[in-house]
């Protein structure tokens, strides 16, 4: 017994030997996705001479070397406050929307059985590699004799036919590994598919459905090409991603205020994500642990 602790203990250092060169090769790369994000806030907050004569590092020595009329400027000057309401306006609805329906529509493919089922499955899937640049045209054209062509309902509509195959793939993988005790004990007390959907189903999938909410709300946060198309670029209906694009084109000088709206446009996404990593990381293993 003696014998068995003591091994267990040497082991221990071992183990964690073993692990070292993937602990400093994880904090490497961190280090340089960290550099320029480091760099672009604090930039932000310097400036405009400060930013054109001295490099960002150099602003740790300068005492006072900071200022919030950066983003004073980003908000009100170039229009990024209505950006922002627009972002969420865009964002949020579109989530929602794409998370109901691929719950609803993976826990059929998964949980139902029907003709062809499999079929759809994978012409559902197969949908993924389809590029979203060659279906630009035609749906632009339906949207515009619908009328819906600068609107934010166009906008969720687009964001939930481009998410839908990704979200139907990751949640049907989740629904397809619950046990089937479950469903079967439900239908013994006569549930019905519906009860079994919204009592069962969506509470176990919790970390399922939080994990593509993360994806779904970063992706449509970030997106540009898509919120450019079906939304224009008129200021009034513009998220972040359009006015950031917009102050790149035009601005000759004054960078300080450029950094200000890219640091405004990052912190709703890394928020989001940083409150819900726990979720995340539950979603992204439960397929892999659930059985």
């Amino acid at each position: 017994m003696l014998q068995r602790v003591s091994r267990s203990r040497l082991a221990v250092p071992s183990i964690r030997l073993r692990r070292l060169p993937v602990h400093l090769t994880v904090l490497v790369i961190a280090a340089i996705w960290l550099i320029p994000v480091v760099g672009l806030t604090v930039s932000s907050f310097r400036p405009a001479l400060s930013v054109a004569t001295t490099g960002w590092w150099k602003s740790f020595a300068l005492p006072g070397d900071y200022t919030l009329e950066n983003y004073s400027n980003a908000l009100d000057n170039n229009g990024l406050g209505l950006s922002l309401f627009n972002s969420l306006a865009a964002t949020v609805p579109a989530t929602v929307l794409t998370v109901t329906v691929a719950a609803a529509a993976a826990y059929g493919l998964a949980c139902m059985k029907f003709r062809f089922r499999n079929s759809v499955l994978l012409l559902t899937v197969g949908l993924l590699i389809v590029p979203i640049q060659i279906t630009l045209v035609p749906l632009l054209k339906i949207f515009n004799s619908l009328g819906l062509t600068g609107s934010f309902l166009g906008l969720w509509l687009a964001h939930l036919g481009y998410s839908l195959p990704f979200g139907i793939y990751l949640l049907h993988k989740f629904f397809s590994q619950l046990p089937r005790d479950l469903f079967e004990a439900a239908a013994m007390d006569g549930a019905s598919a519906t009860q079994v959907f919204f009592q069962i189903v969506l509470p176990v999938s919790r970390p399922a459905l939080a994990s593509l909410a993360i994806f779904e709300f970063v992706w449509n946060w970030n997106d540009l090409l898509t919120a450019l198309i079906f939304l224009g670029g008129f200021r009034e209906v513009a998220p972040m991603t359009v006015t950031v694009s917009n102050m790149v084109a035009s601005r000759g000088n004054g960078w300080e205020v450029l950094t200000a709206a890219a640091v405004l446009s990052m912190v709703v996404p890394m928020a989001m994500f940083i409150a819900m990593q726990k979720h995340f990381v539950r979603g992204m293993l439960a397929g892999s642990t659930t059985g």
